[in-house]
């Protein structure tokens, strides 16, 4: 009788653990997304930035050239 209480409770925990690790999985998943999502928001901000500081550079120029004329 003992050795069926043992082995019902091992086969509970076994399905809990099973639980544990798909639950887990579906974070570790979601994390990914979370982190490729932040990559692509951190490239466009880089590439914005990159686009002011070209047309600043272009307005400092026209205004540099317009002054010596």
């Amino acid at each position: 009788m003992r050795q069926i209480i043992l082995a019902a409770a091992v086969a509970a925990l076994a399905g809990c653990g099973a639980d544990t690790m798909s639950g887990a999985a579906t974070v570790a998943t979601l994390k990914k997304q979370e982190l490729e999502q932040g990559k692509k928001t951190m490239e466009q901000a880089q590439q914005k930035i990159g686009q002011a500081m070209k047309q600043m550079e272009q307005s400092a120029q026209k205004a540099a050239d317009a002054g010596t004329n």
